[in-house]
C-alpha cells in the first residue's frame, strides 16, 4: 500500500474553496461515541484531575446503592 505524500500548507486558504461548512455534521456520531463530560468551571475548580472527579462519584454510588 502506497502512502500519499503530505499535503502543504498554504499560507492562506480561498474560503470558496472549501465547500459550505455543515453545522452539527458529526454530533450524532459524537453522541453514540463518547463518554466525555464537561464540568461546570465550579465543580472543575474542586475536582481538578480525572481520579478526583472519579474518586468521588465512586464514594457517591456507594452512598446511593
Amino acid at each position: 500500500m502506497k502512502k500519499a505524500k503530505a499535503a502543504e500548507m498554504r499560507s492562506e486558504y480561498c474560503r470558496d474553496e472549501l465547500g459550505p461548512g455543515v453545522r452539527g455534521k458529526h454530533l450524532d456520531a459524537y453522541k453514540a461515541g463518547t463518554n466525555l463530560v464537561l464540568l461546570s468551571p465550579d465543580v472543575a475548580e474542586v475536582f481538578r484531575t480525572e481520579d478526583a472527579v472519579n474518586d468521588a462519584l465512586r464514594s457517591l454510588a456507594r452512598v446511593a446503592r
